[in-house]
């Protein structure tokens, strides 16, 4: 029986065309309500010529478009990759079986966790200093705060992850000599990876939205310069926060579509295993010496 069998009935007839009914309506409302904001958008007067013209000229763009959407991308690959570093880590800490090391990882998770982002940025940058009394770079202050936060969310989960995987696949690991870390690193990371790719990728892109904190600290990421900084010559607020939450809305679109891609492929490797010994007609050697129990195939 196949997974979509047992998790998802396919709609009757009578199901289908109420489906139908409801996009549709809901489709309706959603034209409305847009129609709504357009309007009352046009009362205001923000739908003027000389509000959006800013965005037609080059300066606008090169001043405080691109650097914005630039620092903005460093700082959410930087954290991204730390992020997942750190996850991995504190999420086989948790697993460990030594108290002396599952309890203090779960300690740090469940902290950063329950800190809320921006005053974890806002933390790090002015307090630091006072423990090295060297300032705190804005990079790296925004980069430790998303670091930690949706370091300590991934590793939970990959916790789950892990902990989803059977129990016979690291048995079997174990049976043919594997040590606990080659059983981690072989067999869990990668089928919990899998298993938890679409929540790896939710994450991700919250991180990508989460740079926009560094505003806090005056970070020059894209919140910063091509909103407050383009409005305030322009005042033209609303309309550069459309601008910017569209390009938000797709750098997330591409970041989703790449994830995707890439667990499509990821599925695609994991099926394919070459040809099986039902197929060459041949017994499988498992490394217990040979002709116990196993008889020649005939022809």
């Amino acid at each position: 029986m196949s997974t979509d069998a047992v998790l998802y009935d396919h709609p009757g007839p009578r199901a289908r065309v109420r489906n139908r009914i409801l996009t549709v309506v809901f489709g309706v409302a959603l034209l409305a309500l847009l129609y709504w904001v357009y309007l009352r958008f046009d009362t205001k007067g923000q739908w003027a010529a000389a509000l959006w013209k800013p965005f037609t000229m080059a300066s606008t763009w090169t001043d405080y478009i691109v650097p914005g959407l630039i620092n903005t991308l460093k700082a959410a690959a930087v954290a991204m990759v730390l992020s997942l570093v750190f996850g991995l880590v504190f999420a086989v800490g948790r697993l460990s079986e030594h108290r002396w090391v599952r309890i203090p990882a779960g300690a740090v998770v469940e902290f950063f966790r329950a800190v809320p982002l921006l005053l974890l940025m806002f933390f790090i940058f002015y307090g630091v200093p006072f423990l090295t009394q060297s300032p705190m770079p804005v990079f790296w202050a925004v980069v430790a705060g998303l670091t930690l936060y949706n370091g300590s969310v991934l590793a939970e989960a990959f916790r789950a992850g892990i902990r989803s995987v059977p129990s016979g696949q690291s048995e079997a690991g174990y049976a043919i000599g594997l040590r606990k870390g080659q059983v981690m690193h072989a067999i869990l990371l990668p089928q919990a990876a899998r298993a938890m790719l679409p929540v790896i990728v939710s994450q991700l892109v919250v991180l990508v939205k989460d740079t926009a904190l560094g505003y806090i600290i005056a970070y020059p990421e894209l919140l910063q310069l091509g909103v407050n900084n383009l409005s305030a010559n322009y005042g033209n607020v609303v309309q550069a926060a459309i601008v910017v939450a569209i390009i938000f809305i797709v750098v997330n679109t591409a970041l989703t579509w790449v994830a995707g891609w890439l667990g499509r492929r990821t599925r695609r490797t994991g099926r394919h295993t070459g040809p099986t010994p039902v197929a060459t007609g041949e017994q499988p050697d498992m490394g217990f010496g040979e002709g116990i129990g196993v008889t020649e195939p005939q022809g």
